[in-house]
Order: C-alpha cells, then structure tokens, then sequence
C-alpha cells in the first residue's frame, strides 16, 4: 500500500563528521553514484510497501547494537554455523531482500567498492525521509564485519525499565537523550502481541491490567490479541507509516504499547525529554537526524579492517 499520508517534514540537516574516518560523499570519486542506486531502489520499494521504514530502521538499530555497524545481521546461518539471524530478537527482523537488491545494482555498476554496513545505513536514511523524516547528511566508509554469532545478540527488551534500557544504550556511548530519541523510531512499526500481552491481563503477576495503560487501549488491544494467530499492534496509534512525533504525545496519554515506551513518559529521568518532543515537531526531527548518525558510527570498521562483502549474505 502506498504512504497516503502527507509527505512533511522533509528537509537537509547538515551533520558534522562522526569520525575523522567516516566521510559525508565517501564514494564520491570511487562510486559517485552509489547514493543515488540506493536511493532509487528504496523509492521504487516505499511505492508498493511504505512499512519499510520501520524494517530498516529496526534492522540499523540491531545491527549496531551487536558488534557495532558491521552488516553482521545480514549474514545467513548454514546448517554448521549459525548468525545473528538466529537470535530471538532477530527472528522478526525483515528487509534483506532489499539490501541484496541494491547490493546487487551496485556490485554492476563499482565491484567490490561499496560496504553492505553502508547500503543499511544509506537505505535506513532514504526510507526515513520518504515516510516524512528528516533527509540528512550520512557519513559513510563502513567496513563489513566478519563474525556473526547469535550468542552476542543483546538488545534492549520490550520490557526494560528506562534505567535497564539506557545501561544497554552507554555501553553504545549513547546518552539518555539519544535512547529517547531513537525509541521515537516507534512512530512507525508494529509490535506482536507477545510482546506486550502482559500489560493487558496479568502485569507482572498481579492478574490485572497495567495501570499506566489507557483503559480503552487495554480494551482494544485486548480483543486484537484474542482474535488472530499472530497479531500486531501499531505503536504510533495516529500516524503508523510517518516518522514524527505523535510517538510522544500518545505515550503521553498513556497509549504507549510496550512497556520501555510507556516508562519513558512516566520515569523522572526522561520524562521532560518526552514532553519536550510531543511539543516541538522540529526539535524532534533534527535530534533523530542526529541520533541516527551518532548510533550509526559505533565500533565501525575502517580503513583496511573487516572486507567488502560481495554477497551482503555471506563473508568473502
């Protein structure tokens, strides 16, 4: 289905370079067209699928969160060897048939120039400025990493507190502005009723609802989880397929879905943060901008360390 929403928010934010040896226009002389393949195919794709926004941008995020941005997530496991992919929180983790589709445009047009880590990063970028983000500026100069061990997969749970959330988030050398500004990635995407089930009935074994949940969300959320096999909830209940910051107001009313998001409105430590996003749409968009490139540099490969994968799937 096509984005029916208004296109908003769409605008250059000029970012200073992350690390001397990341580089805003890396392939200018060595792929000058590599942003723009990119770019191409992931308007093509926003076309006919708008929720690959919210894939990419979960992809990015569990990337990096795992040995740094080193496209480990894309590596598939043999029946010997298993990958990231395996990892429970990677199960639901989709969106690599696109990276292999540009890979492959781009393995045509500059062999073996162009990192699988950068496509992610370049693709996470184009999706958020089509669904009403912020179009800026993304360092590149990635390397690709060569270990992909499911064992090393922890990313923060559904369920953390802020405090357990933004441990996980420092040992990034991310600050808690930044965590709250990346959970704003939660304006788009969806969550599984697994996730969230407890809040509905049994929260943390006392047989009733969450109380920091809106009544009528229980109730609503209630009849969607009790009527599929495998249902889903939007976790931006007003805008699901544009990223701005209707994420705060509704965790705000007490409409957030998952636990670390609701906590985020209730906690002391963050709770003006949220405010501050539900009342400036701006200020939003430029801390996201910011935050995705800040998370984006973490432990990369550079220089001549990790390779340039061929096949996105596999090491060389």
């Amino acid at each position: 289905m096509k984005n029916s929403f208004p296109f908003i928010g769409l605008f250059l934010l000029l970012v200073p370079l992350v690390t001397a040896q990341l580089q805003i226009g890396f392939y200018n002389s060595t792929c000058p067209q590599a942003e723009l393949i990119v770019r191409q195919v992931i308007q093509q794709q926003f076309e006919t699928d708008d929720t690959i926004t919210a894939a990419l941008l979960r992809m990015h995020f569990h990337d990096c969160f795992v040995r740094g941005c080193d496209a480990s997530i894309l590596i598939d496991p043999t029946n010997t060897t298993p990958s990231e992919k395996d990892a429970g929180p990677n199960q639901t983790v989709r969106g690599f048939n696109i990276i292999d589709q540009i890979k492959e445009i781009l393995e045509a047009a500059c062999p073996g120039i162009v990192s699988c880590a950068d496509i992610i990063t370049l693709a996470t970028r184009e999706s958020v400025a089509l669904a009403g983000g912020p179009n800026y500026s993304v360092p590149t100069g990635r390397r690709d990493g060569q270990i992909s061990d499911p064992n090393l997969v922890d990313v923060p749970a559904p369920q953390f507190s802020v405090s357990e959330a933004l441990q996980s988030f420092t040992t990034k050398g991310l600050t808690l502005n930044d965590m709250v500004t990346l959970l704003g990635a939660h304006t788009v995407g969806v969550a599984h009723c697994i996730f969230f089930q407890d809040r509905l009935s049994d929260f943390q074994g006392t047989g009733m609802p969450d109380p920091t949940m809106d009544p009528a969300l229980v109730s609503t959320l209630l009849n969607l989880c009790g009527t599929q096999s495998d249902p889903t909830a939007f976790l931006d209940q007003s805008t699901p397929f544009v990223v701005d910051n209707q994420y705060y107001n509704d965790i705000l009313s007490r409409r957030g879905i998952l636990q670390i998001d609701q906590e985020l409105a209730l906690d002391d430590s963050s709770a003006s943060i949220v405010s501050g996003f539900a009342n400036d749409a701006l200020g939003f968009q430029q801390s996201f901008a910011d935050a995705l490139v800040k998370m984006g540099s973490i432990d990369v490969l550079v220089g001549d360390a990790g390779q340039i994968r061929k096949n996105c799937r596999v090491f060389n």
